[in-house]
């Protein structure tokens, strides 16, 4: 069958492995749909797929920008949706991957996103970077009172985003639109007991320590890392570790607590979307294997 298949959830909690053997017995391919592991060399901090699984099964949209780029959502859609239009070319299904809704959305239905401009995003930043989030947000306040309302003083990203759309347009939509379907999806969701997840998450990152996931911030660090690369869960925290700002007892601890809170939100968000079947048991492969022939 060609069609679309996404498989959705928290961080830690079992996609790849999901999307694997679903794809082996379905004779699909895998789109990523995580922004972070199109970066070149950030393998570890982002649980990037094994090169023994990318063999086992085609993986797209891993491995295409140096760390060092700015790749907005846009840009990431147009890949992820040319790797689908390519896999349908050959008669195979696709397996949308990821734990952000903003990019699985995306990807996968009709969203119309602001304009960007990166000289005013790049000022706007700069001000970020000159005067903190919270400044950030008075002025937002003041241009957009709504939009400030919808945004945390703390989320200097979206706050840049949001001062550079006021700026091109007059105003900033904090809430998307209801979806409409690029095509037509099959959504299956992942999720676990927040306790089962927080210990999931806590093995997740010691087992990166273990790794060498310090020695990986510090190869790619020689490269060069851009704005958004830099803010990655762990390797912002890395990064602090690598200048003394921290110790790297602290460092691990604040990349497991922000794991977990990032986790929350996916939870929290995935669950208003009603299209997601959850698949719940102790062998998620086989139930989305029954829901798939049934629909079929």
């Amino acid at each position: 069958m060609t069609s679309v298949l996404a498989i959705v959830g928290p961080t830690a909690v079992g996609k790849s492995r999901v999307a694997l053997q679903l794809a082996e017995r379905l004779d699909a391919e895998i789109v990523n749909a995580d922004s972070m592991q199109g970066y070149i060399g950030m393998d570890i901090g982002t649980a990037k797929p094994s090169r023994e699984d990318r063999q086992r099964v085609p993986h797209h949209v891993i491995d295409v920008w140096s760390p060092t780029q700015e790749i907005s959502v846009v840009e990431f859609r147009d890949q992820a949706r040319a790797a689908i239009t390519d896999i349908h070319s050959r008669g195979r299904s696709a397996i949308v991957v990821g734990g952000s809704w903003l990019y699985v959305m995306a990807i996968l239905d009709e969203m119309d996103f602001p304009p960007t401009d990166s000289q005013v995003r790049d000022r706007w930043q700069r001000e970020l970077d000159r005067l903190g989030s919270h400044a950030l947000h008075d002025r937002l306040a003041e241009v957009d009172p709504e939009a400030a309302a919808a945004i945390t003083p703390s989320n200097g990203r979206r706050l840049v985003r949001a001062l550079e759309v006021v700026e091109l347009t007059g105003s900033f939509t904090a809430t998307l639109p209801n979806p409409t379907p690029w095509r037509e999806t099959t959504w299956w969701g992942l999720d676990a007991p927040r306790e089962h997840l927080d210990e999931r998450i806590r093995r997740r990152v010691d087992a990166m320590w273990e790794a060498g996931f310090v020695g990986e911030v510090k190869r790619v660090k020689q490269v060069g890392f851009g704005a958004t690369a830099a803010k990655a869960l762990g390797y912002a925290q890395i990064l602090r570790l690598l200048t003394g700002e921290i110790d790297e007892t602290t460092a691990r601890e604040e990349t497991v607590q922000g794991t977990i809170r990032f986790a929350r939100r996916q939870q929290r968000r995935f669950a208003q979307d009603a299209r997601i079947h959850w698949l719940t048991g102790p062998d998620p492969v086989e139930i989305a294997l029954r829901q798939s022939s049934s629909t079929s």
